[in-house]
C-alpha cells in the first residue's frame, strides 16, 4: 500500500512540525474550543501525537486491517468531541466536515513546509502526488472527497482564505501554553521542549506566531534558519531504518493493540 509518500511521509523529521500543526488547528475556533472542552491532549500531548501519526501512517502505509483499526480509534475519540449550539456557543463536532478539512490541511501544509526545509523544494510531480495522498487522510474518515480542494492551486486559495479567519482567545491561548509548557511528562520531553518551542515558532505564519505570543525577531529568524540547515545536514545522511523508525514503530503497535 506504499504509494506517493513512500520517501516523504515516513520521515521522522516531519514530527518536528507537530507543534505547528496543532497550534494552527486550534487557531480555528471550532477546533480549538472542541479540543479544550473534550480533549486532554494538553495533559497527554504524546497520546495525541501517537494517535494522529498512527492514523496517518495507517492510511499511507498500512494494511486494510491496520487502517480499519486506526479508523475505529479515531472515530471513538471524535465521538466525544461534540457540543450542541446554545446561547454561548455555535456548537462543534469532530465529525464536522469543515473542521476535518482544516485539520488535514494543517497536516499537509506542515509536512510540505518541514520536508522542504530539510530536503529542498519538491518537484511538481512529487508535490502533486503528495497532495493527492493527503486527500486520502481526510476521506478515509468522513471528509467528502469533493470537499478537498481540487489541486494545489485551489488549496493555496483555500489556505490563504483560512489564514485570514484564524485567531486566538483566552481558551486557545491556554491550550497553547499547556502544549508548549507541559507541567509533567517524561524527563526527555521537558528537556526537548525549549528547542521544540523555538522550532514551532519559526514554522508558524507570522500572524499566528504573534497571536500566540511567541517571541520573534530578525535574530530569531537567523538562528532558526541556521538551526534548520544544521538539522538537515545531520538528518539527511542517517540510515533509513532510523529516519523511518517512528512509522515502523507506530504501525507495529497498531498490530499488537
Amino acid at each position: 500500500m506504499v504509494r506517493g509518500l513512500a520517501n516523504i511521509g515516513a520521515e521522522s523529521v516531519l514530527l518536528v512540525g507537530a507543534g505547528r500543526a496543532i497550534l494552527m488547528q486550534i487557531a480555528n475556533p471550532a477546533v480549538g474550543h472542541g479540543v479544550a472542552e473534550h480533549s486532554s491532549f494538553a495533559e497527554h500531548p504524546l497520546d495525541r501525537l501517537r494517535a494522529t501519526m498512527t492514523y496517518v501512517y495507517a492510511v499511507v502505509y498500512g494494511t486494510e486491517d491496520q487502517l480499519a483499526a486506526a479508523r475505529r480509534r479515531v472515530n471513538r475519540a471524535h465521538a466525544r468531541v461534540r457540543r450542541e449550539a446554545d446561547s454561548h456557543s455555535q456548537g462543534y463536532s469532530a465529525f464536522d466536515a469543515q473542521s476535518q478539512l482544516w485539520v488535514v490541511a494543517t497536516l499537509y501544509d506542515t509536512v510540505v513546509t518541514v520536508y522542504e526545509k530539510i530536503y529542498g523544494d519538491l518537484d511538481e510531480e512529487t508535490a502533486d502526488r503528495v497532495y493527492r495522498d493527503y486527500a486520502r487522510i481526510g476521506t478515509s474518515l468522513q471528509l467528502p472527497e469533493e470537499l478537498w480542494p481540487a489541486d494545489r492551486e485551489a488549496f493555496g486559495a483555500y489556505w490563504s482564505e483560512c489564514l485570514q479567519m484564524l485567531g486566538t482567545d483566552a481558551v486557545t491561548l491556554r491550550l497553547a501554553h499547556d502544549l508548549l509548557h507541559p507541567p509533567g511528562g517524561p524527563l526527555w520531553l521537558r528537556i526537548i521542549m525549549p528547542p521544540a518551542r523555538f522550532i514551532t515558532a519559526g514554522l508558524l505564519p507570522d500572524q499566528l506566531r504573534e497571536g500566540f505570543g511567541l517571541p520573534w525577531s530578525a535574530r530569531h529568524r537567523r538562528r532558526f534558519d541556521r538551526t534548520m540547515r544544521t538539522f538537515g545536514m545531520v538528518y539527511r545522511p542517517l540510515p533509513q531504518r532510523i529516519r523511518h523508525w517512528f512509522k515502523n514503530y507506530y504501525l507495529a503497535q497498531l498490530e499488537t493493540a
